[in-house]
């Protein structure tokens, strides 16, 4: 069995923080979403390490990821994961899963390089893109608008709320000398998700690993957009995560573990 390990691996003037959580069997590879870190799939990682090796990253600008990189195209957040699998499990194919953003991460990457990839899980993610340029700046404005740093726990929490996501940010929070702060920089947010927004079908019907399509009964998109993503492909699988929200890993746990191990099987 791995032992668990902190990797860091560089590319160029950036560093990726890798958690490799050991255990037996296929490299799962975990990717979180915009603004989050490997640390909210934490108890993913661990209810899969009797079955699978996992392998956790902070992508670029989030975690203990360089926190502002100059460079934040879809492209080089595919070529970190890249960078990761071939320096980290070097000749081995791995299962990539994401959320959200990394959830679109994940689906460049293995469209990129199916070689590199054995199956792919996304988790409230899609291909379509969005012509709405303002959704990335409120992103960029909210995580602007917070009053960092927080004094302390109990701060952070009277302005974040307790959901799910919250907490998780919450828990992400490190401690510098004039209180807590996030482990992201807003604009850097914005620039990011702003990428994202491209239209990706190309890429999506290229795509060659078998790809389970996951999305939560009270998730982010329609289920017009959800069957577009299914027309477009309709190799793909899809399956729906009843009570759960857009953080459905957060908030509906055990379903979104049941959902994963069947994607993963």
């Amino acid at each position: 069995m791995v032992e668990d390990v902190d990797v860091m691996v560089r590319r160029g003037d950036v560093e990726i923080a890798v958690d490799d959580r050991g255990g037996d069997g296929p490299v799962v590879v975990l990717l979180h979403g915009l603004a989050g870190s490997s640390r909210e799939f934490l108890p993913t990682a661990d209810a899969l390490m009797d079955s699978f090796r996992v392998l956790l990253i902070d992508q670029r600008g989030h975690g203990g990821s360089t926190r502002r990189p100059a460079d934040v195209s879809r492209a080089a957040y595919v070529d970190d994961v890249v960078a990761v699998v071939e320096e980290v499990v070097p000749g081995q194919r791995v299962s990539l899963v994401g959320q959200s953003m990394g959830a679109h991460t994940a689906m460049l990457t293995a469209a990129a390089r199916p070689d590199l990839v054995d199956r792919l899980v996304m988790l409230e993610g899609i291909a379509a893109g969005d012509d709405r340029p303002e959704e990335a700046r409120k992103i960029g404005q909210y995580f602007a608008s917070w009053p960092v740093p927080f004094a302390d726990e109990v701060a952070a929490r009277e302005f974040l709320g307790d959901g799910p996501l919250a907490v998780a940010w919450c828990n992400d929070l490190e401690r510098a000398a004039d209180g807590l702060r996030p482990r992201f920089d807003a604009d850097v947010m914005e620039a990011t998700i702003a990428a994202v927004q491209e239209d990706r079908w190309t890429e999506w019907e290229q795509l060659e690993p078998p790809t389970l399509a996951v999305f939560a009964e009270h998730g982010m998109f329609t289920r017009e957009q959800e069957d577009e993503l299914i027309r477009r492909r309709p190799q793909t699988r899809r399956a729906v995560i009843a009570g759960g929200s857009h953080d459905a890993h957060l908030d509906a746990f055990d379903g979104w573990i049941e959902v994963l191990r069947g994607g993963l099987s």
